[in-house]
């Protein structure tokens, strides 16, 4: 009998995109599989939209809001699944993404290898997401695998991994307390217990770019901002506890020398940590300064006014590249041409 594959799906205020996801797990090529939505409370239609596509195969839940990471861990421990499979409310899976991994897994029998696989976003046209690779796609080694994700700030989408459960059981939950990036900490934790990553370019996730989806809205929130700086430790931690040797502590310090201007100039006393575990790696921080578009904002106002005006213009850019994004997609869907 061929392996079962849980899809889990965390969802909150996901009404206008949930079903395409559900659509994209439930049409999987992968026979064997499960789909386990949970609803985090959400206030919109959400759980009334997922609830039409329950089934033997779709089980759909919902629970108080709690966040993310707590709707993860519900779908987790209603889960059967010898594989696990995550899919955020609004992203999509390609027909074979589960198939062509399993097939993969299938060919080692090995439960500690770790299957991963291509990525593109895209706003409401999935067919204009452009697959541009990057160096994490490549069979590598766990720590060979961290250590490029820090030294070029590249990044894996959550939907992209297929999990073994023994590989989710080593891992552990997802962490609570974490209210941003709490799927970069989580997933540290679960190749830092894998013997290998297994790439498998034939499967492919759409990540939907959304404004709730972007790391910017860690803002100027105090909360968020400390969270994410739990985060950051907690992965510098595993990763030292698996190698500590100089690559890996400059590693360590390209990573903090990248997220330092979330934490400049609002939490002095974060960038203080920053810079003083940067030390103690052998390493110096050097304060955030403004790219030279934004230098002369930064010469009369400073950093934090630089630094604003920037998150300004790029989320008006966002918003614009949406709405025409939309247009299309909304015209080509009203006129019966593909999307």
């Amino acid at each position: 009998m061929k392996p079962l594959v849980s899809i889990l799906i965390p969802a909150y205020n996901a009404q206008r995109w949930i079903a395409s996801s559900i659509e994209s797990a439930i049409g999987q090529s992968w026979p064997r599989k499960e789909i386990i939505v949970v609803d985090d409370g959400s206030t919109d239609e959400t759980l009334a939209v997922a609830r039409r596509f329950a089934s033997k195969e779709v089980l759909v839940t919902t629970q108080t809001n709690q966040g993310a990471a707590a709707a993860r861990n519900k779908a987790l421990a209603l889960s059967q699944g010898d594989y696990i499979q995550w899919l955020d409310a609004d992203d999509l899976l390609s027909k074979g993404k589960v198939e062509h991994q399993m097939r993969r897994a299938l060919l080692t029998n090995d439960p500690r290898l770790l299957l991963s696989s291509p990525w593109a976003p895209f706003r409401f046209r999935p067919a204009k997401a452009k697959f541009i690779p990057t160096p994490l796609w490549h069979d590598l080694a766990p720590t060979e695998w961290l250590v490029r994700k820090w030294e070029g700030n590249w990044h894996m989408q959550t939907a992209t991994w297929l999990v073994s459960r023994e590989l989710t059981e080593a891992a552990g939950p997802w962490d609570t307390r974490l209210l941003g990036d709490d799927d970069g900490e989580y997933f540290c934790r679960v190749i830092n217990a894998s013997r290998e990553i297994a790439f498998v370019p034939q499967s492919r996730v759409y990540y939907r770019i959304m404004p709730s989806s972007r790391l910017s809205c860690i803002d100027k929130s105090n909360k968020k901002m400390e969270a994410h700086w739990l985060g950051m430790k907690l992965q510098i931690g595993y990763v030292r506890a698996r190698e500590d040797s100089p690559r890996v502590r400059a590693a360590c310090i390209s990573y903090l020398q990248t997220w330092l201007p979330v934490f400049y100039p609002d939490r002095p006393d974060l960038v203080q940590e920053a810079r003083q575990l940067a030390e103690s790696l052998g390493g110096r921080l050097s304060l955030p300064h403004a790219s030279w578009k934004y230098a002369c904002i930064e010469r009369l106002f400073g950093f934090a006014a630089a630094k604003h005006a920037q998150l300004y213009y790029n989320r008006g850019k966002a918003s614009l590249l949406r709405m025409w994004d939309w247009m299309l997609y909304s015209f080509k869907r009203e006129s019966g041409l593909p999307i």
